[in-house]
This record gives C-alpha cells, structure tokens and sequence, in this order.
C-alpha cells in the first residue's frame, strides 16, 4: 500500500522517452542455465509451470526490511540484527504450520536512501544511493532471498518504495527503475536464479497518456504503460531471464489495456493487488452486521475482476502480491471487510472462490509476518475472537485454504451425495441481455464439500433464450424461460446433476434485478413496486452487454400514483450514465410510450437517431426523495 509523509508531492519533469536498450540474445550471455537453490519454474501461456510441465500456483506471505515495518527489533542499519530477525519468521511461520511455497520481498529504501537528502515521500528514487543499493544488495536482501531459498520458498523481488502518483515513459522513476532492475538482473547471484522472480514496480497510479493527460485507464495510457514497462523488461533481458511481474494501474487493480497491448518478452506475468471495496467487492459496510446494505456480493466482485484482471489473466498468469482483510476493529490489516461466504456477501471467501475458478492465479496474504509466526491452529471462541482466530479476518480461513491447496491429490476420495447450485431457489430470474453466475457446489459423504463449478458440465434446454459458457456464466439473449442442467462426475464416482429453471425478462421489477442506485442512493420495494431516487437520481436497468428492442414498435412505461417528483423515463443506447439519453417526461400523466424506431437524443444541439438494437440502461430519473409507484413496463406492437 501507498505510505506518504505529509509533505506536498515532488514536480517531475517529464523528459523526451529515449529507446530502450537493444536486447542481447541470452543464449550468448554467460550462465545461460538457471542457477540456484529452487527448481526453475517458467511461464508458458496463462500457466506458470515446474520443470515437468505442470501447472504451479503459488502461496505465500510478504516481507519488508526496515525497523518500522519490523516493529523496531533492531536499527542504525544493523545487517545482522535484520537477517537474525527476519530469518526467524521465515522460521516461524513454517514453524506455526502455513503452507508457504513464496515470499514477496522488499527492497526496502531503509538501505538505498542516501540521507544527506531530505526526505520527501517513500518513493525510493528521490534520495536514491547506487553505490548503498549495491552494498545492501549483497548484504541483506541476498542473503534472506538465499535464506527463504533454502526453506523452499520462492522470491519475489519488489523494488524501493512505491510509485509516484504520476509516471511517464523515459521520467526519473523509469529510469530508476531501469537502473535498479539492471543491477539486480546482472548479479551472478540472482540472474537466471529459478528462486528469483521481479515484480518491476508497486502500485502505479497515473501515467502519462498521449493525449497530454495523466490517467490510470483508457488504451492510450495503457499503451505507454507498456512502453514504461517494456523498457525496464528489456534491460533485464539483457542479462537474465528470470520471471517478471508486470504492474498495472490504478494501485495495480486495472489491467485491460494490456489485453490489447502486453509486454513482449518471454517468463512475463502480471502482477495484482487486491482489496476489499476494489472491483466491485465488499467493505466492512456489507457485512449483516451492518445491514448489508453496501454490499455489491460475489457478481459485482466477479464482474469487476472480469473487467479489470481477466483480459491478462487469459493469456498470462497472475499473482496477486498484495492482498487482506479483517473487520476494523482489530487494525491489524489494510483491507477492512470480513471472510462471508461464496456466493453471498464478503470479500475473502469470493475472491478465493474467483481465484480458483480463474485457475493461474498464485496469491499471498499481507499480514504482517511477526502476526503470521504467532499463528497456532487452535479455534476462537464466538464473543472472544482475536484478529488470528476469528473465521472473518483473513489469517484464520487463509491458513486452512493454503493447507488444502498443499493436501490436494492426496485425500481419500468418498462418495458424491448432492450438487447444489449455491444460492439458488426453484426458479431464478436473469436481465435480458444480462448475464448470472451458477456456483456449483459438490457434498461428500464424509461431510467435506466443495466447489466444482470448472468440472461441471451444463446444459439448456432452449438455446434461444440462454447460452452457458464452461465456467457457468449464463447470458440471456431474450425473453423467455429455459431449463438449465448440471452434471458433475467425480473421479472414479457417479455423476450427479441439478436443474434449475430460468426466467430471462427485459424489465424484471424485483429487488435483486432492479437497480435505485444507478445515478445517487435510492431504494426500491419489490412488495409495493415503489421507487425512490436519491436527489436527481435514476433508478432502472443497466444491460451491461445491451439489450435488442428492435424486434417490438413500442416500449411502454406506466405509473400507479401521481408523478411528484418531475419523473421522466430515459433510455441509453451507450454503455455510459453521463451520454445523452432519449427522454419521455411524464408530465401530469401516468404513461408514456416509447416509439422504439423513431427514438431521438439531443447532441450538442442536434437531434440524433437511436438505434433500438443497441440499449444499455433504461430507467427512471426523478428530482428524489418522493415514492414512484411502478405500475407497468411491456414492450408491445399495438398501442
């Protein structure tokens, strides 16, 4: 995470980008053969792989050498009081039982600060000694990266401090960049090391895009995202060809611009933070506890990662290298929100749910690690729970997760008895044009479960209306009802199915698929249909890969009470709530009806057309804090 003082940020300045190095052919380097204590691992395709070729993903745990990320153990640049001390928590984490294969460690700049120069932030470049970077190299994070090495753990380099909050191809800090990654790559110690990976920076925010501005999305930031990244990978390939871990943007939560434009190169994958309120998933505020009325649950958490980490993790694999959770009153983590359940609301329990459906995601708990080694496997009691007991901060289920993980292909197979699909009653509804998420869920006789939603198999029984995707992703593409199956076979078992009917409709008026909340806080009775908005606020249907109306003449929408609140219908044909809609006033009346092919927004003074086979969000929008009764909404062809 970010750590600032309080002073005002430096001003860069931004030089002309110069080329990057041209890149030598590692087979003419010396020490060609990876080196080191570790078999070698290798990135091929979206997998990270061992020397047999199977799929490897990873779990560990972060360290950070400073006295004050070391609770003050030792000091005055102490090399031995800092290996003594860090040494024994490797010790006393595998000691207390977790299942570590990784440790992410940082280069803190505690060692490279040359400090004649006033500090300014925990940037690591502005006061930047090569000559401190080089001595502390061999002397500290060697040694503990050789020490971790030795208990089998592999290393994840991460370099000084943190990412200013405004980068640019060919600025200081890519320099920096390039300068430290080209020392740590050249060291015959660590270049070509299988023990040794590189995570090039941490959390960059904003960079300069092509159009003069400082962003963390959109193609053209992304594009010299990857020519500020390319350039620090080119020098490492220089000498070495260990792993690297790309950053993206945006704190290292967006990524899908470099779907389009990755970094070039080979043992390249990408390297994520994760946190509670990010991607869509929930905060402390979600919890029932709390009324669980923040809360977005596993589809928003799972949209939000398909949109922000999926367009990498499809062709690369992924390590999460920063990621908690606990509730707050325990301030013993950065992420506050609590473990919930698959499915349900929570943030711990989907995100291992979503990592393990993705399937190349290697991830790390970022408790601090003297917490970690007091870790003993022993249950809390409800009313009593500490930060390392209780079932809703991350250190407790995470310790049992990365056991199972450890465990898995060596249980005792037992018979399949059910399959569930999580969450789900007789009949589910779905948003036409929309798209729902099946878990499937897999009960053994020995009263161990788990979830199989990537080895079911699914089918429908009217491909007209639904489609389903292998990972259980249901898109409807028009109204109508359809039967879904699922059929698991366990290994060496019976298959078992479960079916569910689905209803896929345009303009669902219940609580789960109505949305008060598009534009300002609003509400929404499923018992009366009565909607409130928020001041100025809109409430509707957002279709979020659109909806097709061209097939009816009309759309009809209708109250059932008096419009009190200047409520007006409105319809989006792009993906975007601040676009111009087409707008149908209710007025003093109670009905207003949608000629679909003569539909018109105003653009910059200009009437234009719109096209009823691309709509995306259609709703009502009201001045607020008044009851709209929702009578009616039909499409039709006579009026």
């Amino acid at each position: 995470m970010l750590v600032t003082s309080c002073s005002d940020n430096p001003v860069i300045e931004i030089e002309e980008p110069q080329p990057p190095p041209v890149i030598t052919d590692l087979e003419t380097n010396p020490d060609p053969e990876p080196v080191g204590l570790l078999p070698a691992l290798k990135v091929v395709g979206r997998q990270l792989q061992n020397e047999a070729g199977q799929p490897v993903n990873l779990h560990g745990f972060a360290q950070t050498y400073s006295p004050f990320f070391n609770q003050n153990a030792w000091n005055n640049h102490d090399v031995a009081g800092c290996l003594r001390y860090n040494q024994m928590l490797i010790d006393g984490i595998l000691d207390a039982g977790w299942e570590m294969n990784f440790v992410r460690m940082h280069m803190d700049p505690y060692w490279s600060d040359d400090h004649s120069i006033e500090a300014v932030r925990y940037e690591g470049h502005e006061r930047f000694s090569e000559t401190r970077f080089i001595k502390y190299l061999d002397e500290v994070f060697i040694p503990m990266a050789e020490y971790a090495n030795r208990k089998g753990l592999y290393v994840v380099f991460r370099p000084p401090g943190v990412s200013p909050e405004k980068i640019a191809v060919g600025d200081d800090y890519n320099r920096f960049l390039e300068k430290v990654w080209g020392i740590v790559s050249a060291h015959p110690k660590i270049r070509n090391n299988g023990g040794i990976m590189f995570e090039l920076a941490n959390e960059p925010i904003h960079i300069l895009g092509p159009d003069g501005t400082y962003a963390s999305n959109g193609q053209g930031h992304f594009d010299k995202m990857k020519e500020f990244c390319q350039r620090i990978t080119d020098t490492i390939r220089v000498k070495a060809n260990n792993i690297i871990w790309v950053p993206g943007l945006a704190y290292q939560s967006s990524f899908s611009g470099f779907a389009s434009n990755p970094v070039k190169g080979n043992n390249i994958g990408y390297a994520v933070h994760a946190y509670p309120g990010w991607y869509g998933s929930d905060t402390e505020e979600a919890s029932p506890e709390l009324g669980g009325s923040m809360g977005g649950g596993y589809e928003s958490f799972q949209r939000g990662w398909n949109a922000q980490v999926k367009p990498v993790a499809d062709f690369a694999p992924v390590m999460i290298t920063e990621m908690d959770w606990a509730p707050a009153k325990y301030n013993a983590s950065w992420g506050k929100s609590f473990t919930g359940t698959v499915g349900g609301p929570g943030f711990g329990a989907n995100l291992k749910y979503i990592i393990d459906m993705s399937g190349n995601v290697s991830w790390l708990l970022f408790t601090e690690c003297h917490r970690l080694a007091a870790f003993m496997d022993t249950p809390g009691k409800p009313g009593s729970y500490t930060f390392l007991n209780d079932p809703e901060a991350c250190p407790w289920p995470i310790y049992h997760w990365f056991k199972e993980y450890a465990d898995q292909g060596s249980s005792t197979a037992t018979a399949l008895e059910k399959l569930e699909i999580v969450g789900m009653k007789e009949e589910l509804q779905i948003l036409t044009g929309g798209e729902r998420y099946l878990i499937i869920k897999a009960h053994f006789s020995d009263g161990s479960s788990r979830y199989v939603t990537r080895d079911t198999k699914f089918h429908i029984s009217n491909e007209v209306i639904l489609r389903v995707d292998d990972k259980g992703v249901l898109h409807a593409l028009k109204d109508g009802s359809a039967v879904v199956t699922a059929k698991y076979t366990p290994t060496g078992g019976e298959q078992h199915e479960v079916k569910l009917q689905v209803k896929a409709t345009t303009f669902p008026l219940t609580q789960e698929l109505f949305n008060p909340s598009i534009w300002e806080q609003g509400s929404f009775d499923e018992e009366t249909k009565t909607l409130i908005t928020g001041q100025w606020g809109f409430g509707g249907w957002w279709y979020n890969k659109g909806v097709d109306l061209s097939g009816y003449k009309y759309l009809v929408a209708e109250l059932g009470n008096d419009n009190q609140c200047s409520v007006s219908f409105r319809l989006f044909d792009e993906n975007n709530y601040w676009s111009q809609p087409a707008l149908y006033d209710f007025g003093s009346g109670r009905r207003v009806v949608v000629d679909l092919h003569d539909m018109y927004k105003t653009v910059n003074g200009q009437k234009v057309k719109m096209n009823p086979a691309t709509l995306y969000i259609i709703g009502f929008w009201s001045s607020g804090n008044k009851p709209i009764v929702i009578e009616n909404v039909f499409l039709t062809d006579k009026i």
